[in-house]
């Protein structure tokens, strides 16, 4: 743990003494003139931030919310994690770091027992901001929020919540009046909750961090050697273009229309191979799929890795054909890396994607659409090229971890100025 975040740091002004010698001279007080006047140490307290999400799991919020914990300064933040039903992947790199984290043996939707655990740790944490992430842990932590509580709320959607039932949302708007900021990682979904009711004065846009990875130098004979040896693993040819994807096998991914989208490229150019990492419901309907189309020489599901972004040195392109997102974490770590990407022509994508420049945008379920968009990358290796090496110059300047932690920053801070609207 480090010391920093052991304990705040006072702040010394070592020429106090001198600034009342000074004056005493300047009023004729020799009294004063001759005292020798200790060193002055003001101390601040740093901000009690607790961050409550339902798991730790690798996943994208989970992701951000971990960035977030790092990186805050630590003589200024005095962070704790709390996880509603389990630990997971981010819980270790968290306690690594020195930051407390509680699991609270979440087992039902609506879970007394849990409810009444948060309470008792925020009872005992005292902390001056609440921050929320995801549906449970937004609507737990706004339900204990009452006209006693002496904390900030702030609660963060991440996604254009289209699957949530009635209740839900009628949940949601029931509590606005108990937020105090909601954080909306695209403006897309900023725009969802603005339907929903949420006002403006409440709403902040704040993007996704992402890490920017440094780039492969692809022209060594020592990433000819490595790279051979990666292709060997997965049985594909030497000369493979390879095409990667990153995210859960859901509905909402769209596999199907890469999977088709694959089979009319591998016509044209039966190089091509794709690579899919991640796991989820639709991974076994997606296997047979891939059969169905007489793909399976030129597909490997990957399952679930630890490090996805590991294999984007080795990726020739990356694409996404989700149909909604809020901000796809995987389409920015891509970005990121420098690969050429084409992504589904969705609102959250087009904030990340200038067509043309930084990446191509596809029809949504258009699989010709997506067949022709990848092959202008696979036909045009320097324009595509050029494609990835603008994204990554816009990564690095726009969605970094640096300028997520200062928006969150200045978003605590600003909050903290203003009084506790209490009915």
């Amino acid at each position: 743990m480090s010391e920093s975040r052991k304990k705040s740091r006072g702040v010394g002004f070592p020429a106090t003494n001198r600034f009342v010698t000074i004056i005493a001279g300047f009023l004729d007080l020799p009294c004063l003139r001759s005292k020798s006047w200790p060193t002055v140490n003001l101390h601040f307290d740093p901000v009690r931030l607790s961050l409550v999400i339902p798991t730790l799991d690798q996943s994208g919020a989970e992701k951000q919310l971990t960035l977030l914990a790092l990186n805050l300064p630590p003589e200024r933040y005095r962070v704790e994690v709390i996880a509603l039903n389990r630990g997971g992947y981010y819980e270790e790199p968290l306690r690594a770091a020195g930051i407390p984290v509680h699991i609270l043996g979440k087992r039902f939707r609506i879970d007394p027992v849990a409810h009444y655990r948060l309470g008792r740790v925020l009872k005992n944490s005292q902390p001056q901001i609440v921050h929320a992430w995801l549906f449970a842990a937004n609507s737990h932590v706004r339900l204990l929020n009452s006209s006693r509580s002496a904390w900030k709320c702030v609660v963060s959607e991440r996604c254009v919540d289209t699957w949530k039932a009635g209740w839900q949302l009628a949940l949601d708007r029931r509590l606005i009046p108990r937020t105090d900021a909601m954080v909306a990682n695209s403006r897309s979904v900023a725009e969802f909750y603005r339907g929903v009711g949420v006002p403006d004065e409440l709403l902040h846009v704040i993007p996704n961090g992402v890490e920017i990875p440094a780039v492969a130098d692809r022209t060594s004979t020592g990433y000819a050697q490595e790279r051979q040896a990666w292709l060997q693993r997965w049985n594909f040819p030497a000369d493979a273009f390879v095409i990667g994807f990153t995210g859960r096998l859901a509905a909402q991914k769209k596999v199907d229309t890469l999977l088709w989208a694959l089979h009319m490229l591998m016509l044209i150019h039966p190089r091509v191979r794709a690579l899919f990492v991640g796991t989820g419901p639709e991974a076994e309907a997606l296997r047979e799929l891939a059969r169905n189309f007489d793909v399976c020489r030129h597909v490997c599901f990957a399952g679930h890795q630890a490090d996805a972004t590991e294999y984007h040195r080795y990726w020739d392109a990356f694409w996404l054909a989700s149909d909604f997102e809020g901000q796809s974490n995987s389409l920015l770590e891509a970005l990121a890396a420098g690969l050429p990407v084409v992504a589904s022509d969705i609102a959250p994508n087009r904030e990340l994607i200038q067509p043309g420049v930084t990446g191509l945008l596809a029809t949504p379920g258009e699989t010709a659409d997506f067949a022709l968009q990848m092959r202008k990358i696979i036909e045009q290796p320097e324009w595509a090229a050029a494609l990835g090496d603008q994204a990554r110059r816009r990564m690095q300047h726009d969605f970094s971890v640096s300028r997520m932690v200062q928006q969150h920053d200045q978003l605590y801070q600003n909050l903290l100025k203003t009084p506790l609207p209490r009915d």
